[in-house]
């Protein structure tokens, strides 16, 4: 195409951008002849030889060998009640030991998980047990909901990409969630048409009889699609979690438990609290 068919001083927003650039690296691709597998060898000199940046480039290939952390789900069930896991994930600059530190200090206490399985790459954490953790949890210690703690596992990882950057990914694997939901959802559905069935064998008139059945549709609907809600909030918990490691707020440990907690300060304040009593009332 020659240059005079481009308008100078054309302005593209960024959809345009993405898929002009997309289409001119194919267009590249295609003109260097490379068949159906590179090596990344391979891959690294046809990125220089189109100008793209090394450093971008293996960024671009690590996301790409590390996006099946959670393969892709699909089906009416995922339609209707949302993904079994979810995930997060960034480039924080910082060197990845310190990051992994900071990340793993904050699972532990911030989100009071302990550690299940080490990998050599990752870390799966689930939910920590013991009257101590309960008690916090209950309490919601430093105002903090600990959402993660009700996932089935949470994995960590964080790997190398360039010097002082790493890609910090974040999976909360929330299967029993979905399995609880459907559960109550189909109890729901499964009671009232029961109803409406031993109505109809008592005799009841079947205009009457199936009204237990026509509502249990949209209310057991109701139960599944509110998993979809809660899930969003699990969402945002792991975001805030990288956000926190970005902008330095896990740099401490000391951090996560200030200020000083009281139990028995604590548990009178709960208790003063339920007794519709203030702080200086005896």
């Amino acid at each position: 195409m020659s240059d005079d068919l481009v308008p100078r001083g054309s302005q593209f927003d960024r959809a345009a951008l993405e898929r002009i650039i997309h289409r001119a690296a194919e267009l590249q691709a295609r003109a260097h002849d490379i068949g159906e597998v590179l090596t990344e060898a391979e891959l690294m000199q046809l990125g220089d030889d189109v100008g793209i940046s090394a450093a971008h480039l293996r960024q671009a290939m690590l996301e790409e060998r590390t996006r099946a952390l959670v393969p892709a789900e699909a089906g009416p069930l995922t339609r209707l009640v949302g993904p079994r896991r979810i995930t997060a994930e960034r480039v924080i600059a910082g060197e990845s030991t310190v990051l992994a530190s900071r990340l793993n200090d904050w699972m532990s206490e911030g989100e009071l998980l302990q550690v299940k399985r080490r990998y050599p790459e990752s870390i799966s954490w689930e939910r920590k047990e013991g009257a101590w953790a309960s008690l916090r949890r209950s309490l919601g210690v430093g105002g903090r909901k600990y959402l993660l703690a009700r996932a089935r596992e949470v994995v960590t990882r964080v790997t190398v990409i360039g010097d002082q950057r790493g890609l910090v990914q974040l999976m909360a694997d929330l299967s029993n969630t979905r399995n609880e939901y459907l559960l109550g959802s189909g109890i729901t559905l499964g009671s009232a048409v029961a109803t409406s069935g031993i109505a109809l064998v008592i005799g009841v008139m079947a205009p009457v009889a199936v009204i237990p059945a026509v509502l249990g549709v949209p209310i057991s609907y109701s139960i599944a699609r509110d998993r979809r809600r809660q899930m969003e909030k699990f969402q945002v918990a792991l975001e805030q979690i990288l956000d926190k490691l970005e902008h330095g707020d896990l740099n401490q440990r000391s951090r996560i438990g200030t200020p000083p907690f009281n139990v028995v300060e604590r548990i009178a304040g709960e208790v003063r609290k339920n007794l519709g009593l203030r702080n200086g009332d005896r």
